[in-house]
């Protein structure tokens, strides 16, 4: 067995912490184990909490922090899902002859798709300050837009598109 910050054990192929040994030893759970070993070594400990009030705050910085971002790629994320629906929308569904009706979708890409680059372009800026507002200001769109893909998706399995579906819809008249 080879021990040092972890152990493993070459036999069995066991390996962890101190902990995970101390429980495996006596037959205890991980928090039985624990205080076992603070029992034995007389290591006191505080059941509320051992993080000083400014570790706290440090730690609540660090998760508001890390909330903005997961946003921040969250909308980066859908916004580029949309970009790429719209784009395959606009090759798709675009008339094939002057005089054809425009489906929807295709008119969906044409208006949006603009206004979806520039959310992007914001999102790609170096200032903080212009990500944040996207994320702040734009966060309750992108979620219907995270919406509307979901829908689509649902309603169109992959491989067939509306186009082929009227198209047979015709033929069968």
């Amino acid at each position: 067995m080879k021990v040092d910050r972890r152990f493993h054990c070459f036999a069995c192929q066991a390996d962890g912490d101190v902990i995970d040994f101390t429980s495996r030893l006596f037959g205890l759970s991980s928090k039985e184990a624990a205080l076992k070993l603070a029992d034995d070594f007389s290591i006191s400990f505080d059941r509320k909490g051992h993080d000083p009030p400014q570790k706290r705050v440090i730690k609540r910085k660090i998760s508001e922090e890390m909330r903005y971002r997961q946003a921040e790629q969250k909308c980066f994320r859908v916004l580029c899902d949309y970009l790429r629906l719209l784009e395959r929308w606009k090759e798709e569904y675009a008339p094939k002859q002057p005089e054809e009706d425009w489906n929807p979708l295709f008119v969906e890409a044409l208006h949006r798709q603009p206004y979806i680059e520039y959310l992007l372009d914001l999102l790609l800026s170096d200032s903080i300050e212009e990500r944040a507002i996207v994320v702040a200001e734009y966060g309750k769109e992108v979620r219907k837009i995270e919406q509307r893909i979901s829908e689509f998706t649902a309603s169109h399995p992959a491989g067939c598109d509306e186009r082929s579906r009227s198209h047979s819809a015709r033929t069968e008249r």
